[in-house]
């Protein structure tokens, strides 16, 4: 290599440090998104991940300016869509469109192709589904109180039906049955559908689910509780678990946005912050409740702190109940 190729060489290495250089800046100023936003939803439409994540960032696209391209790729329990952003490049033009599940029960089950911990940087918490322990009519207990002290009297004979095996629904009444010392029966479905039938049709005594709200406010079941932190505004009659003594280590069945571990912390502090605005928004708020979700907004730093409890609350209930998929 000549000496006029090779100082050709260094001004090149060089140029292209220095764009490298003024680009990181560029980030941090602000300039972000210059350009559409995919959002890697990972459920099919419909569902309450979907709901949630299209409701607030449809308002957050209006906010920043650039379109947001909401992508559905459901299947796997969360895996497909997770590893499809996971392998993005990490400059904020693809985020994940998530659950509690995916990163707090799922790695506690079986092999999945992400890290939630080191593939990811946590964005917000979005939406929470309203969830509520529900009984049959049959059931004689108006309160939690008198449920547990009705399975006492009758143990192994009351049962509850889930949405399936290893789902939240069935940590949901895990962990009830943990806390309250009590021998409830699981039954799972294929489904929460499935398991809101079976529970009217008084085939299993109890469901844990957000799918019974309605049938309480007919009075087909009998709401004994919400699984949330609040009183469900159109129900504020009935308590919280945790206001009847239970629930303490329950968590709630939420949604979130995540993007590829990287990501500069300007861009997710500055969509994180978009995410909380637009939550304020009353058409958002009133389009959320419509949707059974209540917003429950967290950022960047809380939502990392709340996963990390989360995901070991469910760990232990995984081991104690020994649930294997």
């Amino acid at each position: 290599m000549t000496d006029t190729s090779m100082r050709l060489r260094r001004r090149t290495l060089l140029a292209g440090a220095a764009a490298t250089s003024l680009a990181a800046p560029a980030i941090a100023q602000g300039e972000w998104p210059t350009k559409p936003v995919r959002v890697v939803i990972a459920y099919p439409p419909g569902g309450p991940t979907d709901i949630s994540t299209r409701l607030v960032l449809d308002k957050v696209q209006s906010m920043l300016g650039q379109p947001f391209i909401f992508d559905n790729r459901g299947g796997a329990s969360g895996a497909i869509g997770a590893e499809i952003v996971k392998n993005a490049p990490a400059d904020g033009y693809t985020i994940l469109g998530m659950t509690v599940a995916m990163v707090c029960i799922t790695p506690h089950l079986q092999p999945i192709p992400y890290d939630p911990v080191k593939d990811f940087v946590h964005v917000a918490r979005t939406g929470t589904s309203w969830g509520a322990l529900a009984a049959h009519p049959s059931v004689p207990a108006s309160t939690v109180a008198e449920l547990v002290a009705h399975v006492k009297a009758n143990p192994g004979k009351v049962h509850w039906g889930s949405s399936g095996m290893a789902t939240i629904t069935q940590l949901f009444g895990e962990t009830f049955k943990f806390e309250a010392g009590i021998d409830l029966v699981h039954v799972p479905y294929k489904g929460s559908a499935q398991a809101l039938q079976a529970v009217l049709a008084g085939e299993v005594q109890l469901q844990f689910d957000q799918l019974v709200l309605p049938y309480v406010k007919s009075g087909k079941l009998k709401g004994l509780a919400m699984l949330g932190e609040q009183r469900h505004p159109d129900h504020p009659t009935i308590p919280t678990l945790r206001e009847a003594g239970y629930g303490k280590d329950m968590a709630d069945s939420w949604y979130g946005v995540m993007a590829p571990a990287g990501t500069p912390r300007p861009i997710v502090d500055k969509l994180s912050k978009a995410i909380g605005e637009a939550m304020q928004d009353p058409a958002v708020k009133e389009k959320m409740h419509a949707g059974g979700l209540r917003p429950t907004y967290l950022n960047a730093d809380d939502m990392r702190d709340r996963v990390a409890v989360e995901s070991k609350a469910f760990a232990d209930v995984i081991k104690k109940a020994n649930i294997k998929i």
